[in-house]
């Protein structure tokens, strides 16, 4: 079994590093992934060495009111 790297953000928030999480995805009309960096179709799961974390997941868990729940339970692990 294949295991995915896991990285923090600035707010203590863990994110897989693969294509689904990166900075450099581009997603065309068809749902098809491609790397602008590489510039080749990609599947979700896919992590090269470029990858960086998209704006919207660095910022994960800086607004108030939002909550991290845990998959499964639905029981809320961060207020």
């Amino acid at each position: 079994m294949k295991y995915q790297e896991v990285c923090l953000n600035a707010y203590h928030i863990s994110v897989k590093k693969m294509c689904a999480s990166c900075a450099m995805k581009e997603v065309e009309n068809d749902g098809e992934r491609v790397c602008q960096k590489m510039g080749l179709k990609v599947k979700q799961q896919f992590c090269c060495c470029h990858w960086q974390m998209s704006d919207s997941l660095k910022n994960a868990g800086l607004q108030n009111g939002g909550v991290v729940r845990l998959r499964g339970t639905q029981e809320i692990i961060i207020k």
